[in-house]
């Protein structure tokens, strides 16, 4: 058996409930989507994702539906 180790976090209650229900969907435990998560910033040796304090300009709706058709066609 792998060694393991038990490890506990304070998290806010409405957080830890919303998340535990898109786990759910995806068929996970929380215990899972933590194990996924250390197991990606152990192969990137950095965080998943990018945190900024300056955040990139999200696009248009009508720049997301262009980006759509040329990737995938006329709807």
């Amino acid at each position: 058996m792998t060694n393991s180790v038990l490890f506990r976090a304070r998290v806010p209650a409405d957080r830890l409930k919303r998340a535990e229900e898109v786990f759910a969907r995806l068929g996970m435990k929380t215990s899972d989507a933590f194990n996924m998560f250390l197991a990606q910033v152990e192969l990137r040796k950095d965080l998943p994702f990018v945190i900024t304090s300056k955040p990139k300009t999200l696009i248009t709706t009508a720049e997301q539906g262009k980006a759509w058709e040329d990737a995938l066609g006329e709807y």
